[in-house]
């Protein structure tokens, strides 16, 4: 086994989420330490503009070379604050372009400079190789917790995107993005309100989704898709602009984003019904959007932490496994997970 700290920032923006694991690439040993440094408000603003600009940012240009190295220090703190001992460090780094149907994937975050800092080796750049073979570069780990788990079992990580891992009765392994997740309702909530999140639910509740805004926005060609498949964080930004969003109230608009959220979920093509969704990310702490869950998929729905998982974690624990595969050259995506013809390794490794 090997002692493994993973590092996740996802597309909500929020922070570096950190976790230490032990794994042979295969079964997880034990599950250790974890935490969330969040990003400040300059930063999160910065990143929000590289998203914007990603698809002809250069690479040299200042603001990105800036953000790359504020990204980076945080996830250096995110390592130090852990103060856990570990063989390799998993770094996924922040997505700011995604763009599997080009062949592109681009993560910041200067592995070198972080394996020089934490004197660690440094696994990253763990997409690449699965996007130029064709892929969808969405790795999977919710099969190695789930062993001895009932299953068809569904597997729902809410970050700014939302992604499914389908776990079925065979052995069956299939893995996308079923559409947004918390990403729109943020930046909408942000706009009206000024807060960063709908907390609580609060604003999604107390509005009605809008019947005919809905439809335009899941007539959108992603959600019929076959799986697997990958969206980028603002991939649906010209269907919510020319979707009439814009002139509902402040509740009914987020009430209409949680409705997307959960009925994307729901149309999701899966090669069975799961018995049990299991949810982690930020949208698990959102009442109204877990409600909407629960009634349009007709199953039970928890919070992963109901089988005793972290879901706060889960995402880092992630790349804390995957970073064990990395240097055992292990294969890190699938057929099923991201459309590779064969299973692929991938990453490189950073020395210190």
């Amino acid at each position: 086994m090997l002692r493994a700290i993973g590092l996740m920032s996802g597309t909500s923006l929020d922070g570096v989420d950190a976790a230490w694991l032990e794994s042979d690439g295969e079964r997880i040993g034990r599950l250790g330490p974890a935490l969330t440094l969040p990003y400040d408000d300059a930063l999160r603003a910065d990143l929000r503009r590289l998203l914007e600009a990603a698809p002809t940012l250069a690479p040299d240009d200042v603001l990105l070379l800036d953000v790359q190295a504020r990204v980076t220090a945080r996830h250096e703190e995110a390592v130090r604050a852990l103060a856990t001992p570990a063989d390799i460090v998993g770094l996924h780094g922040q997505t700011i372009l995604h763009r599997p149907e080009q062949h592109r994937t681009w993560q910041i975050g200067d592995a070198g400079g972080l394996a020089r800092a934490v004197g660690m080796r440094v696994a990253h750049d763990f997409r690449s190789a699965d996007v130029a073979a064709g892929g969808e570069g969405a790795p999977a780990y919710h099969a190695a917790l789930a062993q001895g788990m009932a299953k068809p079992l569904a597997v729902l990580n809410i970050g700014g995107v939302a992604n499914v891992t389908f776990l079925g009765a065979g052995g069956e392994l299939l893995a996308c993005d079923t559409g947004p997740g918390n990403g729109p309702l943020d930046d909408w909530v942000a706009r009206h309100t000024g807060a960063a999140f709908d907390r609580d639910g609060a604003l999604a509740g107390a509005g009605r989704a809008d019947a005919a805004v809905l439809a335009r926005l899941l007539a959108d060609p992603y959600l019929v898709r076959p799986a697997p498949k990958s969206l980028d964080r603002l991939d649906f930004a010209r269907a919510l602009a020319a979707s009439g969003l814009a002139a509902l109230s402040p509740a009914d608009g987020a009430a209409t984003l949680v409705a997307f959220t959960a009925e994307a979920v729901a149309r999701t093509p899966l090669p069975a019904t799961p018995r049990r969704w299991l949810v982690s990310g930020g949208g698990r702490r959102n009442p109204a959007l877990m409600a909407a869950l629960r009634a349009r998929l007709g199953v039970p729905v928890d919070a992963v932490e109901a089988v005793g998982w972290d879901g706060d974690a889960l995402e880092a624990q992630c790349f804390g496994f995957l970073a064990v595969r990395v240097v055992r050259q292990m294969p890190l995506s699938f057929p099923g997970t991201t459309g590779v013809p064969r299973p692929l390794p991938g990453g490189r490794v950073a020395e210190p």
